[in-house]
């Protein structure tokens, strides 16, 4: 007896033995090793419970092989109950159910006379004929293991679907009765295949009751018979997406089923990785795009469990889409409520963040080589898009091009014969994905999420800008740069790619001329020099910037040096700085009658009635376009319909609300009037407006406006077209003179390309918001001064006790603007060097490098007296 009792024990033993050194390498497809190794080093703290489950079946097995499922005629042939079965023992039995696990082999329903044994864990098997899913059918699943307490067969049916491409696609499809031509050419399908009896019975099904899964899916994408999906609006994609949002909300709950996603999406990503890559399969299947939907679904995609192995994998996989696929899956998400693209949006973020802050990226191991991190990027600029899309666009609004080009530079032949024809020639580039889907970012009023929230800090910090734009310029397919997606880079990381832009572009044009010079035999000047009085500015530029724009344009690319006649100062960029200053305050003069300046706003508008000619107009626009190329900050103040123009946006009624407020209130509560227009208000089709001079003026909107009576049915037309003569019609001839000459300086840079209207203001006029604490904490110090100086504790003190008056012309005197620089005062970079001992001597400034020479002064209050003296007469290079 105690023979027999150590033999099974020795036998229980070794089978239990061999599970456990067997079973972590032979986790089935949808529970890879790799995937499942990945679990329990993210999650050590929760035990696997696929392993109980895969234990449970390969018990079965064991069973089945030694013990049978009672049924005298089964005809299973790993049943020992089976006529032509062949006893095992128990060690046997034990090696071949692992065989038949991994395999997932037939298990037997158990027989009428074996219920209750250890075979009959659940009503059914493991559901192995179930290959996708519908909303039904896992409620179903999870009621029958909910009763038994045993989830395992669910989560096999998770893992086989959901790591099958195919499986995927075909789930959760939106129900739809199919037509008898679709039953009679999914049947001939059929037949092709050898499944008549199989898929002929689903058909029938799903002809008799709508909720049918498999049949209506696929006939969603056969009887569209058009694969441009490009054409296809967002709601032709055929997953039921609350379908699939409520079947997440009732298993993400369960932390072992939760498991199953995670380890299906590990196996599904490279298969789909493959067939999008090498087999094409979109191009036949539209519904492919379904896998990409029900995954995205997930709400727990963001978590750790996910951001180490499956989520990188399925962002690769999904930024192989192709282009048509990109813009329906923009389309689709464009209708989704702002909640759900935040949760899109912090999903392929939280991977952007986890991988940068992970790794040590420099200049050696550059970010762009992360494959993560890009597919991420890529996948995220969907969600940029489908934000677009789905918040207020304007898309019908759009400025006329000039109607004469740019004139072309002479240069252009000998660039050509020198084989350095220009770059971007046709202008800067468009992104592919934007032409696809007829938007632009400009076109955005308001998105569903704000711009600011697709910005990545940690990216920023870690990304080499001038490597980076080295792969935006040269456009291969195996570096990305993500000036390709400006949308998450910050306004300081995208104004240094533009920064190398200009400055490549002054050196190109600098050794064209060279070039030139030596073919042409004469010395050219490699610099746009300008030589200008005081007292003339306006004019002396004028003059020689228009013979610039009408002889060689491409003059306008080179490095601005500014000289002032009668005075001694070598421009390092601090003439520069205070020529563009000099010119803005001279050309926005209200004396001058160029622009008309609004007291309530503080802001300056074209004048409709300005005798000056387009030259004028030109130039104020070449003027902000050498701002930007040449990196000087104007103190201009435009309202921003201005931008939003020169990006090539018409103005509309919205946006008289920051240009023209009390036209703007006044024209909302006439579209608001609940009582009759025509007889309350008494207005008709002409306006009328003043000059700078109180004159009166009289325009018709409509041909014989003054006879034509603003009504409650009119008063829609009446608005928008009072809008479009304000803003577009009145100043057409000034602004477009003012546009053109901001592009012959601009018309060739990824200005566009990068920033937003309100991006550009920031450019050309700087930060309104000077935090001089900011400016302390990154200033450094020269000549034998330290942050520990006596002198300095007592001049940041003196500086912070200024008021914002004084604090404005410290920082004109320093830097030669009053503006802060894009990113604030802490990107300044400025520099107080000593000066020598305390003496009577004012401190001085090199504007061009932002540096103070600062003597040192032997009181607090000697230092206050001579620094303000020093920025209250700051102008000009004279000479004792």
């Amino acid at each position: 007896m105690s023979t027999v009792i150590l033999s099974k024990c020795h036998h229980l033993c070794t089978f239990i033995l061999i599970i456990f050194l067997w079973l972590p390498h032979t986790i089935p497809p949808a529970w890879s090793a790799t995937a499942a190794g990945t679990q329990w080093m993210l999650s050590p703290q929760v035990p696997n419970e696929n392993e109980s489950a895969a234990k449970h079946l390969i018990e079965r097995y064991y069973h089945q092989l030694t013990e049978g499922c009672g049924n005298d005629s089964c005809s299973n042939a790993w049943c020992s109950s089976s006529r032509g079965s062949h006893r095992l023992d128990n060690n046997a039995a034990a090696v071949k159910a692992l065989e038949l696990y991994k395999i997932n082999a037939k298990l037997c329903d158990p027989h009428p006379s074996k219920k209750g044994t250890t075979m009959n864990h659940c009503v059914r098997d493991d559901f192995k004929d179930v290959n996708y899913l519908t909303e039904e059918k896992v409620y179903e699943i999870l009621h029958i293991c909910g009763e038994k307490e045993d989830y395992s067969p669910l989560i096999r049916v998770i893992g086989r679907v959901f790591s099958s491409a195919e499986g995927l696609v075909q789930s959760f499809r939106r129900s739809k009765p199919p037509t008898k031509e679709e039953l009679k050419s999914l049947q001939s399908k059929d037949e092709d295949k050898d499944e008549d009896e199989e898929e002929a019975a689903a058909c029938s099904a799903a002809a008799m009751e709508e909720d049918s899964p498999g049949s209506s899916s696929r006939l969603d994408g056969a009887a569209s018979g058009d694969n441009d999906v490009g054409k296809l609006g967002p709601d032709e994609v055929s997953v039921d997406i609350d379908a699939v949002r409520r079947v997440y909300q009732r298993l993400l709950s369960n932390g072992n089923i939760e498991t199953a996603f995670l380890n299906a999406l590990v196996y599904l990503s490279p298969n789909v990785e493959c067939d999008l890559t090498y087999h094409n399969v979109y191009s036949r299947d539209p519904n492919y795009l379904n896998l990409f939907v029900v995954v995205m679904e997930n709400s727990n995609l963001h978590s750790p469990d996910y951001l180490e192995i499956a989520l990188p994998q399925f962002c690769r996989a999904m930024s192989k889409l192709p282009l048509p696929a990109l813009a329906k899956l923009a389309r689709l998400w464009s209708h989704y409520s702002a909640e759900q693209i935040h949760r899109i949006m912090e999903t392929f973020q939280q991977l952007i963040t986890y991988k940068v802050v992970s790794n040590e990226f420099n200049s050696r191991n550059l970010v762009n080589d992360d494959d993560a991190v890009v597919a991420a990027t890529k996948c995220l600029k969907i969600v940029y898009y489908a934000n677009v899309m789905g918040g207020e666009v304007d898309t019908e609004h759009n400025e006329e091009e000039d109607e004469e080009p740019i004139p072309e530079s002479s240069e252009l032949t000998l660039q050509e014969l020198l084989g350095e024809e220009r770059r971007n020639k046709k202008g800067p580039r468009v992104d592919p994905l934007e032409t696809e889907l007829t938007i632009r970012t400009s076109d955005s009023r308001r998105p569903l999420i704000p711009f600011e929230e697709f910005v990545n800090e940690p990216l920023n910090e870690v990304l080499e800008m001038d490597k980076d734009y080295t792969f935006f310029k040269v456009e291969t397919e195996n570096k990305f740069s993500f000036m390709t997606c400006p949308f998450i880079l910050n306004a300081v990381t995208k104004n240094l790619g533009l920064y190398y832009d200009n400055r490549i572009r002054m050196y190109s044009e600098r050794r064209i001329t060279v070039l030139y010079s030596l073919v042409q035999g004469q010395q050219l000047n490699p610099y746009l020099r300008l030589k200008v009085r005081r007292d003339h500015i306006i004019d002396d530029a004028l003059v020689r910037l228009e013979m610039i724009a009408m002889e060689n344009p491409a003059d306008l690319k080179k490095q601005l040096y500014v000289e002032f006649e009668g005075e001694q100062g070598v421009d390092e960029g601090g003439v520069s700085k205070e020529f563009f200053q000099l010119v803005v305050e001279e050309i926005f003069n209200p004396d001058i009658g160029m622009f008309a300046y609004d007291e309530r706003t503080k802001m300056f508008w074209f004048n409709p009635s300005s005798f000056e000619n387009e030259g004028q107009f030109t130039l104020i626009g070449i003027v902000l376009g050498l701002a930007i190329y040449n990196n000087c900050i104007l103190d201009v103040h435009f309202p921003m319909v201005v931008y939003r123009k020169l990006m090539g946006k018409k103005g509309t009624f919205r946006d008289l609300a920051d240009s023209n407020p009390v036209l703007y209130q006044s024209l909302k509560e006439l579209s608001e009037y609940e009582g009759s227009v025509e007889e309350d208000m008494m207005i008709t089709f002409q306006i009328s407006q003043t000059d700078l001079f109180g004159n009166p003026l009289m325009y018709d909107l409509r041909e014989n406006g003054d006879q034509i009576p603003v009504t409650n049915e009119n008063r829609k037309e009446f608005v928008a077209q009072y809008a479009e003569y304000m803003l577009n019609k009145s100043v057409e001839k000034q602004f477009k003179a003012f546009r053109r000459g901001f592009h012959m300086v601009t018309n060739e840079s990824p200005l566009k390309y990068l920033f937003r209207p309100e991006e550009i203001e920031l450019l050309i006029c700087g930060s309104r918001n000077l935090d001089f604490q900011a400016l302390e904490e990154t200033t450094e110090y020269d000549g034998g001064y330290s942050r520990d100086s006596r002198i300095i504790k007592e001049f940041w003190e003196t500086l912070h006790s200024f008021a914002e008056e004084q604090k404005r012309l410290f920082l004109q005197f320093t830097t030669g603007t009053d503006r802060a620089p894009v990113g604030g005062l802490g990107k300044l970079k400025m520099i107080i060097a000593k000066n020598g001992p305390d003496t009577d001597r004012l401190p001085t400034s090199h504007t061009c490098f932002n540096v103070l020479l600062l003597p040192e002064y032997d009181t607090k209050e000697k230092l206050r007296e001579r620094l303000l003296k020093a920025i209250l007469y700051a102008k000009g290079f004279g000479m004792l």
